[in-house]
């Protein structure tokens, strides 16, 4: 039986000082997940708690046979869709909802979301300016798509076309660059 695992079995009968041990050896990766897609720290700071909240309510339902780490941003994931279904009016939550679909569309290729979601901003600045306004329109502004036409000179229909072409390049432009780090 490895470390992580007695330490499993331990937090699950109850030892506190186990699951305080596993916290501290993932806290780092859990934070750095939820902060990486949300705009505040402090959002980040309070979702990386409630996860780890939730693994301590539900850890005699953990098997010990797999690693806990996935199972952590599993929940982080979980919360993140939460958060932004609450707080479909703030602003920061487009971002969130940009890069759990930008990660839901690239998991094929991509086993390091992590390194996806950093990789956005390199992929962002790959499109045309308008291409790039009108994702700053749409998931910073929260804009419609007849507004983004509006603010651009173009209809609707050619907002949402280039709305749908800016998406498609940056899936494309993640997943490529998901294969080259794969191949290194």
């Amino acid at each position: 039986m490895n470390d992580e695992t007695a330490l499993i079995e331990a937090a699950k009968q109850g030892d506190r000082e186990a699951f305080a041990a596993i916290v501290a050896r993932h806290q780092g990766a859990v934070f750095g997940y939820l902060r990486a897609r949300l705009l505040q720290l402090s959002d980040a700071e309070d979702l990386t708690q409630e996860v780890f909240l939730r693994c301590y309510s539900a850890r005699a339902r953990f098997d010990s046979a797999n690693l806990i780490g996935p199972w952590l941003i599993g929940i982080a994931r979980n919360l993140l869709r939460e958060y932004a279904r609450k707080r479909k009016r703030r602003r920061e939550v487009a971002w969130t909802e940009l890069c759990l679909e930008v990660e839901e569309r690239a998991k094929t290729e991509c086993e390091a979301p992590n390194e996806l979601i950093s990789q956005l901003s390199g992929c962002l600045d790959l499109l045309g300016p308008a291409a790039r306004e009108a994702i700053k329109l749409r998931y910073g502004a929260k804009l419609r798509l007849s507004e983004i036409g509006a603010k651009l000179a173009r209809s609707e229909g050619a907002a949402k076309l280039l709305m749908f072409r800016a998406r498609q390049a940056l899936k494309y432009c993640l997943e490529r660059r998901g294969r080259g780090a794969n191949h290194d």
